[in-house]
Order: C-alpha cells, then structure tokens, then sequence
C-alpha cells in the first residue's frame, strides 16, 4: 500500500486533530437548528393540535425520526463513510424544517408530525457524530474526544432557544406564524453544518480506520454495518449492551421530563423568553460539561460515570417535581442538573459501545444503539403527554425517576460482568 492508503501513527493523529476539529464545527451549527426545534415543537403542536395531551407528540416524533432515520444512515455510513451519511441526515433534517413551517402555515397536525418526524433525522447526525469523533481515538482518549465533540453542541444548543425573538422576526417579514420562524434558523443552520462535512471531513475517518484494520490484517465486511447485525453484536457482548443500556435509559428520563417543561411553564404564563432561557440552561447541563464527563470515563471508568450520571438524574426528577407551575428556581436548577446526568450516562455509555467492538462492526452497532436509545425516548415522550394530561407534571417526574433507579440497579449489578468481559 502506498503512505496514503497506510497512514502511519502521525499521519493517522493529524487527521484524528482535524476530524474533531470538523465535528466540532457542524455540531456547534447543527446544534442551533435541534435545540430551536425542541424549544418550540411541543408549544406549536398543542396550538395546532388543540389539545395539551397533543402537545408532547412533536417532540416524540422527532425523537422517533431519530430513531427511525439511523437505520438507513447507519447503512450509508457502513458502505460510504461518516461525511456522507452525516450530510444526509442534515439535509433531511433540514426538509423536515420546512415541512413543519409548511404545517405551521394551514394548521395542518399531521403535516406537523411529518415534518417533525424528517426533522429529527438532524438529531441522528448530532448523534452519531460522537462516534465518528472517536474511529481513529486511542483508547486511553476515547471519552475525552468523544466528549469534546458532544461539549461543542453546547454553543449552539444554548444559543438556539434564546433566539426565539430573532425567529419570530423573520416570521413577521416571511408572513408566517411566529413560532415558525424558529425552524428558518433551524434550515440555515443544517446547510452550513453540510457545508463544513462536505469541506473539511476529508479523510472521512471510519474508511481510515477500516483502511488500518484492513492493513493488520482483519478481513473488511460491510455485512457488519447493518443495524439487524448491530443489534446481534450488542446482545452477545456485555459491555455494548450496558453502554447501551445506559445512553437509552439516560435518553428516556431526559426527554421524559423535557418534552413536558415548556408546557408546564406556559400553563404558569411563563413568557416564551424565559422558557426558552431554562431549555437553554438544560442543554448547557447536557452539552457544556460534556469534556468533565469524557474525563472521568478515562480516569474512572465508564460505569462508575454512569452511576454519578443516575445520581444526577434522580437528584434532577425531584427538584423538578416540587416545582410550581410556571416559572421556578426548583424547574430551572432541575432542568440544569437533568442536563448534567444525561451527559454522564450518554458519554460514559457511548464509550462502552464504542471500545467494545471491531471497527468493521462499528456503525452497524452504533446505529443499532441509537435505534434503541430513540425508540425507547419516543415512547417516553409519547406517554409524557398523557401522564401530564391526566396526573400532573409531578407524577411524570416520579415515573422518570423509577426509570432512572432501575438503570442504576441493572448498572451495579453489571460491573463485574463487564469488568471480566473486558
């Protein structure tokens, strides 16, 4: 092989530099677009829908696009790379935006859904990011250069919801309702993310990486990319599993209590700036300390993280669920730390699944753990809306919270089965 098919060590390390570099650019700008989607989603939907009980459906749909959306990224990746699969899934985001400002226009509910449910297919590119940014890692890194990639998701998470009234400007010049304007930004924001992969992910660094593998030895099958062969890896090895597990269980207590905050504020006349002010303070939890999580999965270990990340969560269920209805110190701080405990379990979980396998299996089981992490969230958020509907907010975060004891309880108990397995 020529040095361009056979990188060596510091050839291999310059791209890995400049493949997180890269990811941190389209995530901070890919960021903005999902985090003013998920400010406004549930508050559109029960205006249109004409139902509180409704109201939860846009987020869930876009949490099940995510999910829905990985099996065929995932399947492009596996035959193509990261840079186009990423793309992909932005650019498909980016329809949904327009479909749900289409939806917004004529009222139409189930055009909503439709276009909230392309809309989440940017969260997949968010998603799988992270791993992209560790296909050349060494492993004594891995959490710390998974993490950096989620921590820049930070800028343009926390930026998004405290853009509202910019979005609602642009609304009043394009003649559209106001919260509408948000999934403009939310389009802009998903091209310059593309723009960036299409520029600058080169080398893509899952073909680098099979290149390596291939140069030491092991057979390439693209078989192994598939999210059914994925999902078979992750049942037959311990460690995959519980880093499974742990980004689902994390994911669906998250959601669970989110997808329902802004309506729970907007039932106490919270004004939408200060909604969006606590959404953006969650989403600094989940996102600005991310390096902090990354750190301690290397140092510690990754299923003592996740076990502070449980903590986080049930600590996040109870302040929450004391909380007034409307605007409160308790929501504010409970949507903050909430942020905090699924940034443990999703960094600390996502680097089981991604030391625990063969390259060659790598976007098959990755994306086969995501269908499960957004397959689970979905329901959760789905039946978030009816909890709230029927026993109050209070209840949802009680319900979170015996979902967060029994990922604890299945995370203790698995310690020493991964610890051997490893």
């Amino acid at each position: 092989m020529t040095t361009a098919q056979n990188p060596s060590v510091s050839q291999v390390a310059s791209i890995q530099t400049r493949t997180v570099g890269t990811l941190m650019a389209s995530q901070t700008l890919g960021g903005v677009g999902v985090a003013m989607g998920i400010a406004v989603g549930a508050l559109v939907a029960a205006d249109v829908g004409g139902s509180d009980a409704l109201a939860g459906l846009a987020t869930t749909t876009q949490v099940l696009g995510t999910a829905l959306f990985t099996i065929p990224i995932a399947a492009l990746m596996a035959a193509a790379g990261r840079r186009v699969g990423l793309s992909a899934a932005y650019m498909v985001g980016a329809v949904g935006a327009v479909v749900a400002i289409a939806a917004s226009v004529i009222g139409s509910f189930a055009l909503l859904l439709l276009g909230t449910l392309c809309f989440g297919a940017a969260t997949t590119a968010n998603n799988q990011a992270r791993y992209a940014a560790v296909d050349l890692a060494v492993p004594r890194r891995r959490g710390r250069q998974l993490s950096l990639v989620v921590w820049a998701t930070t800028v343009g998470s926390v930026l998004g919801p405290n853009i509202l009234g910019p979005g609602a400007a642009i609304a009043g010049v394009l003649g559209i309702p106001a919260l509408a304007g948000a999934w403009v930004i939310s389009t802009a924001g998903f091209a310059l993310a593309i723009l960036v992969l299409q520029v600058a992910l080169r080398p893509d660094p899952l073909l680098t990486a099979r290149t390596l593998e291939s140069a030491e030895g092991t057979a390439h099958d693209k078989a192994a990319g598939g999210v059914r062969r994925g999902l078979a890896v992750i049942l037959r090895n311990p460690t995959a599993l519980l880093g499974t597990i742990a980004v689902a269980g994390g994911h669906v207590v998250m959601v669970s209590v989110m997808v329902m905050t802004p309506l729970h504020m907007s039932h106490g006349d919270a004004a939408i700036e200060v909604i969006g002010f606590v959404i953006s303070l969650h989403i600094l939890g989940m996102f600005g300390l991310a390096p902090v999580s990354g750190y301690l999965t290397d140092r510690v270990g990754a299923v003592t993280v996740v076990l502070i990340g449980v903590g986080l969560l049930l600590l996040a269920c109870a302040l929450a669920g004391i909380s007034a209805v409307g605007a409160s110190w308790s929501l504010t701080l409970g949507l903050f730390v909430l942020g905090l405990g699924w940034s443990c379990t999703m960094v600390a979980g996502s680097s089981l699944i991604a030391g625990s396998v063969e390259v060659r299996q790598r976007a098959g089981v990755q994306g086969a753990a995501d269908v499960v992490m957004g397959l689970s969230a979905a329901s959760a958020g789905a039946l978030a809306g009816v909890v709230v509907d029927v026993f109050g907010f209070g209840w949802l975060c009680l319900f979170a919270a015996l979902g967060a004891l029994a990922l604890g309880a299945y995370t203790a108990t698995s310690r020493t089965v991964v610890s051997l397995s490893q």
